[in-house]
């Protein structure tokens, strides 16, 4: 009995020493930021990092002459199919956080745990905007036209392609609203890989100023007061 009680004990021990060590990381390498990268060129391409107060989206313009979001991710697909919308919002999470969790109220402790420990499948949740307003949840940054080609690749990769090289779209009614749809996506999320640590990477890859590392939004605006 003693002995199973040792064992649970410090089974117990290790995970809450797992957790705060979680905790201590999450709080102290946003704070390390990785600098943006010069390379010369005008920056005169907008982009917008959102957040909606937990996740943070990746903000760029509908179509320019460098890539048009909208020949892969088609305003048809949105309940509004409005074809006027000037930005496109993208994001990747958890497919399950997604689609069954409209509110943080509903969430279930099994949606949860399959989160954290790569047990569920990824999504991008992509939203059409006619306009952005900065403020504390929406920062712009402009970048150049090699740092946006960068952006772009690194997050159309992150889609999941059908044999023919398009993107896959999730048939649900569990939209946010009428101008966003989800798609299929790769990779797993976790308690080590959230949306923000996606978000973070896509501005390292944009060469752009970023947390070292960060599960929260907090780690990613931080650098952008």
């Amino acid at each position: 009995m003693k002995i199973i009680v040792l064992y649970v004990l410090k089974t117990l021990g290790a995970i809450l020493g797992i957790v705060a060590l979680y905790v201590i990381l999450g709080l102290v390498l946003p704070l390390i930021e990785v600098s943006g990268e010069e390379d010369g060129q005008p920056k005169d391409i907008p982009i917008y990092i959102y957040t909606n107060g937990v996740h943070t989206d990746i903000v760029m313009p509908v179509k320019n002459d460098l890539f048009d979001w909208s020949t892969k991710v088609p305003f048809s697909n949105t309940k509004s199919k409005s074809t006027d919308y000037n930005y496109i919002g993208i994001g990747w999470g958890d497919k399950g956080f997604y689609l069954d969790t409209p509110t943080w109220a509903d969430l279930k402790f099994s949606t949860a745990f399959k989160a954290a420990f790569w047990l569920s499948d990824s999504a991008m949740h992509c939203t059409y905007y006619k306009t952005m307003k900065e403020g504390e949840d929406c920062k712009k940054i402009m970048i150049s036209r090699n740092q946006y080609t960068s952006l772009v690749k690194f997050v159309e990769d992150k889609f999941d392609k059908d044999s023919k090289g398009n993107f896959i779209l999730i048939p649900t009614d569990a939209v946010y609203d009428v101008n966003d749809a989800f798609y299929d996506a790769k990779g797993k999320y976790s308690f080590l890989n959230t949306c923000n640590t996606w978000a973070n990477d896509a501005l390292k890859a944009a060469g752009q100023k970023a947390a070292l590392w960060t599960p929260s939004d907090f780690g990613i605006f931080r650098h952008y007061k």
